[in-house]
């Protein structure tokens, strides 16, 4: 059975989110370690460490992720940028593994118009200056697939295999698929014969053993739009086709899916994290019962 979990706020502290999780009953969780939006961060303090690995001691839940900052760009042209994208990733890394997280998962970048090639060049340079400068830290990091809007790499899976065949250290690398961003990118989920294609040529390009966690969103535009904008399960144009063939996928058994899905209450439906996890585990008892 997939882990099924949501990315949840840590305000109060970084062992709020895992216990938030616990009472949602999701089994992962994912986290922001920092301010997404900005480029400073305080040291995540001992207590602080501690008290998250202690909740998700308790907790039992399991693969923790931690998503890096919105502002790094390792494919940017631009030198002063992209180094202060490196650095701040190297600080990602290191406090995700300070907090004992399994995955940190990160957007390729975007070209900014200096053309794909020379971007995931970027990328994959910038990827393993910053696995020699983090030595001996054992967090994964995962290329998220993206939608493609603007000059965003990732949005082939073309693209990660590029990254991923220029790594020094392969092995530290997995991929995390965005159901909301494949589909925008123009991969279709269903019926069912396109969702096997899809992920056959996954397969091919970078191989489903590197498949380490999933995004689980809905998405508010058409497929091919190339737009993210997210969605709550089954109420997109993704529909709940694609969600019932993917939680049933025996292939992915044991690997987190994580909900991205807006924050929000909704009238007559609630805490729309408790209605898009009802949905899914919805999903397997319907395949369960055929």
């Amino acid at each position: 059975m997939p882990l099924f979990g949501s990315h949840l706020s840590v305000a109060g502290g970084l062992h709020k989110a895992p216990l938030a999780a616990k009472e949602y009953g999701f089994d992962s969780v994912q986290l922001f370690t920092k301010a997404p939006n900005q480029w400073a961060a305080k040291p995540i303090a001992d207590e602080n460490v501690e008290s998250f690995r202690r909740s998700i001691s308790e907790t039992g839940l399991r693969f923790p992720i931690v998503h890096d900052s919105y502002l790094i760009n390792l494919a940017s042209p631009d030198d002063a940028l992209r180094q202060k994208s490196i650095d701040a990733f190297v600080e990602e890394v290191r406090r995700a593994e300070q907090i004992g997280a399994a995955y940190l998962v990160t957007h390729p970048g975007a070209h900014m118009g200096s053309g794909e090639e020379a971007g995931l060049a970027k990328v994959a340079d910038a990827m393993n200056e910053v696995l020699r400068r983090c030595a001996g830290v054992n967090v994964m990091i995962l290329l998220e697939t993206t939608a493609g809007q603007g000059s965003s790499l990732g949005h082939r899976f073309e693209h990660l295999a590029a990254i991923l065949e220029r790594a020094e250290k392969p092995e530290r690398f997995g991929v995390c698929l965005d159901t909301c961003h494949v589909f925008a990118a123009g991969y279709p989920l269903a019926p069912k014969k396109e969702y096997q294609a899809t992920m056959r040529e996954f397969d091919r390009l970078i191989g489903l053993p590197r498949l380490k966690a999933f995004h689980i969103n809905d998405s508010k535009k058409p497929l091919g739009s190339r737009v993210d904008r997210h969605e709550h399960i089954g109420r997109g144009c993704l529909g709940l086709e694609p969600f019932q063939l993917l939680v049933n996928d025996r292939r992915f058994r044991g690997l987190p899916m994580i909900l991205e899905t807006p924050k929000e209450t909704l009238p007559k439906l609630g805490d729309m994290d408790a209605v898009n996890l009802a949905a899914l585990r919805g999903l397997r008892k319907a395949q369960a019962a055929k």
